[in-house]
């Protein structure tokens, strides 16, 4: 309405000016005039109020899209929370690992996709979850192959409360550290340590049910109800990998763990077997595993892996002639970036003593490097020196790897 107005006073005045420069006309000239002004204004007022209709038409749209806008977007966002809240992909998660090796051993060389592995897990809610891990071995599988379709892991777990959980299923040991975590990124050598492959013996798993969790900070138990080895020979050909197990004689094994130090896991095992041979003889063949070990990583790259395993058999019973069989090894390491190409390198040394049943007791000492390109994937080397004791004879292992991890 200003802007009326000022159109206005503008008409006026120059009609104004128009009247003082000009001969005063007559009554009848001046009506005409006032009449032809009064159309001009007429005309300038109905612009006027169609230019206001338009803008208010303008605002008015602007306005109803925004709103159109963001409605869809809110439309667009519920969906979305929806759908990922509702559909088992968003709680369904996929990962694995291989290893690829070169193994020279006295002149036989062999190379050998080791292990291919894949693991799903779903989280059923918050409280409830589910892991399974499927290996393939040796790259073929079947009659006449060398290779194994493995199922090492099955397992659900549900929290009871915060710091306590129930597992039940198909679940690796709570024994050692290659045991419990195998991925080939994750250790020193492009083979496990003969001490978690003979005595512990790595991988393990058994069916069971048992309870994990919390006891105070940096403390962790695990107790374990579940099937038994079944063995007469040795403690690796024991393992009925929970294939029509024998169930008659289960086993039992308990690990307390201590990570209240950062890069420090400390840890014992102890495990007993109620007939480590499932009913193959009427003795008494009880059996006792203890293992201890120490796991450190300074944050200056310095590390440190120390592991002791002892099987106490009871005495009427002697499997490849022993009753008692250990192992141990003690593996310094030092891990540092590189500079001329992307990633970190890492040296190793470890020693190992092993007793593992039958007069046969070895002495190893081996070094070797890791490259890691990325934390998740290793290039590996090491070489190894082997000392027979009982036989008094020596051999030697060179061995190249590449693992990964996703």
């Amino acid at each position: 309405m200003g802007f009326k107005k000022g159109v206005m006073s503008l008409v006026i005045t120059v009609m104004g000016v128009s009247v003082v420069n000009a001969a005063a006309p007559d009554a009848e000239e001046m009506w005409k005039i006032i009449q032809q002004q009064q159309k001009v204004i007429e005309q300038l007022q109905q612009k006027l109020e169609l230019t206001e209709q338009k803008v208010e038409v303008t605002e008015q749209k602007v306005e109803e899209t925004a709103q159109e806008i963001e409605a869809a977007a809110e439309a667009i966002e519920v969906a979305s929370s929806s759908t990922s809240g509702n559909g088992w992909w968003d709680k369904t998660s996929v990962g694995g690992y291989g290893e690829l090796h070169y193994n020279s051993k006295d002149g036989n060389d062999e190379i050998d996709f080791h292990r291919f592995v894949l693991y799903f897990g779903h989280e059923f809610n918050d409280s409830v979850r589910f892991f399974s891990e499927l290996e393939l071995e040796h790259a073929l599988a079947g009659e006449g192959k060398n290779g194994e379709i493995e199922l090492e892991q099955a397992w659900i777990e549900m929290d009871i409360n915060d710091n306590h959980r129930v597992r039940a299923g198909l679940d690796i040991l709570p024994i050692g550290i290659v045991n419990v975590t195998h991925e080939p990124n994750t250790f020193y050598g492009v083979e496990r340590s003969e001490v978690e492959k003979r005595i512990i013996p790595a991988t393990w798993w058994e069916a069971g049910i048992g309870l994990n969790g919390e006891l105070a900070p940096g403390w962790n138990y695990d107790v374990v109800l579940h099937s038994g080895l079944s063995t007469t020979s040795n403690i690796r050909s024991g393992r009925q990998k929970v294939s029509q197990a024998n169930a008659d004689h289960p086993a039992t094994t308990a690990r307390l763990r201590y990570t209240g130090v950062p890069g420090l896991e400390l840890s014992g095992s102890f495990q007993y077997q109620s007939d480590i041979t499932a009913g193959a003889t009427t003795d008494a063949n009880s059996a006792t595993l203890f293992e201890g070990h120490v796991d450190y990583k300074h944050n200056s790259g310095l590390g440190l892996r120390a592991l002791y395993a002892q099987w106490d058999l009871d005495t009427q019973l002697s499997i490849a002639g022993d009753d008692t069989q250990y192992g141990y090894y003690i593996e310094p390491a030092y891990r540092f970036p590189v500079s001329l190409i992307p990633g970190e390198m890492g040296i190793f040394a470890r020693w190992s003593e092993l007793d593992y049943g039958n007069t046969k007791e070895e002495e190893r000492i081996g070094a070797g490097f890791n490259y890691w390109p990325t934390s998740q994937v290793a290039f590996k080397f090491d070489y190894t020196n082997i000392d027979d004791v009982d036989a008094n004879t020596s051999t030697s292992t060179l061995n190249l790897g590449l693992g990964y991890q996703f």
